[in-house]
C-alpha cells in the first residue's frame, strides 16, 4: 500500500513542523518556566504556540468548513500529532482535536458543533475528554447517569483528565441502566456546571491533568452527545482515534530521540574512536531504526483506514502495540547509548524518555492491546 503524502498533506506537514520547531527548541525548554510556574500562562502548556497554530489554521485541519475548518481528515491530524511528538510541544493537540473535537465532528448536532468548535478553531478555547484506558468496558465505567424529572443526573470520579481545568468542555462516557441492561451514553460536560469538581494532579511529562468529580450533575438532552442506543458504537470509534493519535505522537518522539542519538554517537569519542563505530552501538541503533519504521507503517495503515471509515479494530490495536513496544525500546536505547548524560534531567533526551513512558501507558499498555487482539481473534474463530 502506498502511504505517500499528497501535496496538500506535505504542505501541512512542512508548516506545522516549521512553526513548532522554531518555537520549541532546547533553549526554550532550558529557559521556560512552563513546568515550575503556577501562573495560568505557564501551567505546563505553551499558550503562545497554541495561538500560532490557530493563526496558521492548523487547529482547524480536521474541522468541518461549517465551523471555519479546512474539512480535511484524520491523516492530516496525525501529521500535526507526529510533529508535536518530535519536539515535545506542550500544547493540547491530542486532547482538544482528537478527544474533544472529533467526537463533536462525528456525532454532535449542528448546535453543539457551533457552540464549541468555532472558538476552538480560533485558538480561543480548548476541549478534552476522558481517556480510553479509564473505560475498558461498561462494567468498569467510572461514571453513571440516570434520568430524573426530564434531566440526566451524572455521578462518578476519574483521575488524569488531560487539560480538564483549561478546557471549555469535557467529553464524558457514562453507564446508563435501562430495563436491566447496561448501555453507554456520552455527554458534553462543562467544568463550570454545578456539581463538577476538578482537582489538579501531576504527570511525569508535565502535561496538565486533573481529577474529574461529578456529584449529581444535572444535564439536559442538549448536552447529550450520544444516546444509549448508539453510545457503545460511538465510544469505540472515539477510542480507536485516540489510540492512533497516541501512536502518532509516540512515533514523533521515537523519531527525534533516535535522531539525537545518532548525532551524539557520531560526535562522542570513546577510547579515541567515535561511539557509532562500535559494533554493539551500531546494532542497537539499527534495532531502534527498525522499531521506528514498524511504528510508522502500522500507524499510517490504521490512520488511513479510520480516515475512510474502513473497519480497523485489529490495525488500531497493532499500531498502539507497536507504539508501546517500539517506543519503549527506542526510548531505552536512546538513553543507554547516551550513557550517564542520558539520565541527566537537565539534558534534552530525558524529556523524550518521560514522554515515551507516559504515551506507552495512556490508552492501555502493550499487554492490554494484545489482550484485545486476542479477543478479536477468538470472536472471529467463534471461540
Amino acid at each position: 500500500m502506498d502511504f505517500s503524502l499528497t501535496e496538500d498533506q506535505l504542505m501541512i506537514q512542512e508548516l506545522v513542523e516549521k512553526i513548532i520547531s522554531e518555537r520549541v527548541t532546547d533553549d526554550f525548554w532550558r529557559d521556560s518556566s512552563l513546568l515550575s510556574s503556577k501562573s495560568n500562562s505557564a501551567c505546563g502548556w505553551d499558550q503562545p504556540l497554541w495561538s500560532l497554530l490557530a493563526e496558521a489554521g492548523l487547529l482547524s485541519v480536521a474541522l468541518p468548513e461549517s465551523v471555519g475548518g479546512m474539512g480535511l481528515g484524520f491523516v492530516e491530524l496525525c501529521l500535526l500529532l507526529q510533529a508535536q511528538g518530535r519536539r515535545l510541544a506542550p500544547v493540547p493537540l491530542l486532547s482538544s482535536l482528537v478527544m474533544g473535537a472529533m467526537p463533536l465532528v462525528k456525532f454532535g448536532s449542528e448546535t453543539q458543533q457551533q457552540k464549541y468548535l468555532p472558538s476552538l478553531a480560533a485558538g480561543e478555547t480548548m476541549l478534552t475528554g476522558v481517556s480510553s484506558e479509564l473505560v475498558h468496558s461498561v462494567k468498569t465505567m467510572p461514571f453513571s447517569a440516570q434520568q430524573q424529572d426530564g434531566q440526566w443526573v451524572l455521578n462518578g470520579q476519574v483521575d488524569g483528565v488531560a487539560y480538564a481545568e483549561q478546557s471549555a468542555a469535557i467529553i464524558v462516557p457514562v453507564t446508563v441502566r435501562e430495563a436491566g441492561d447496561e448501555k453507554i451514553a456520552i455527554f458534553i460536560v462543562e467544568p463550570g456546571f454545578a456539581g463538577v469538581t476538578l482537582n489538579t494532579q501531576q504527570t511525569t511529562s508535565g502535561e496538565p491533568v486533573a481529577q474529574l468529580q461529578l456529584n449529581n450533575v444535572q444535564l439536559s438532552d442538549e448536552q447529550l452527545l450520544s444516546a444509549p442506543e448508539q453510545g457503545a458504537t460511538h465510544w469505540k470509534i472515539i477510542e480507536q482515534h485516540l489510540l492512533v493519535g497516541l501512536a502518532a505522537i509516540a512515533l514523533g518522539v521515537a523519531d527525534d530521540a533516535l535522531r539525537r542519538t545518532a548525532e551524539y554517537s557520531v560526535e562522542r569519542k570513546q577510547f579515541g574512536m567515535a561511539l557509532h563505530s562500535f559494533q554493539s552501538v551500531a546494532h542497537r541503533a539499527a534495532d531502534a531504526y527498525i522499531d521506528c519504521e514498524a511504528m510508522r507503517t502500522t500507524l499510517w495503515q490504521a490512520a488511513w483506514r479510520l480516515s475512510v471509515d474502513e473497519p480497523a479494530e485489529a490495525e488500531v490495536r497493532v499500531a498502539k502495540w507497536w507504539a508501546c513496544e517500539g517506543g519503549h525500546r527506542v526510548a531505552h536505547s536512546a538513553q543507554h547509548l547516551h550513557g550517564g548524560i542520558g539520565s541527566d534531567i537537565e539534558f534534552p533526551l530525558h524529556r523524550y524518555f518521560l514522554w515515551a513512558k507516559q504515551l506507552e501507558f495512556t490508552g492501555g499498555a502493550s499487554s492490554f492491546q494484545l489482550e484485545k487482539l486476542g479477543e478479536q481473534i477468538a470472536q472471529q474463530a467463534g471461540v
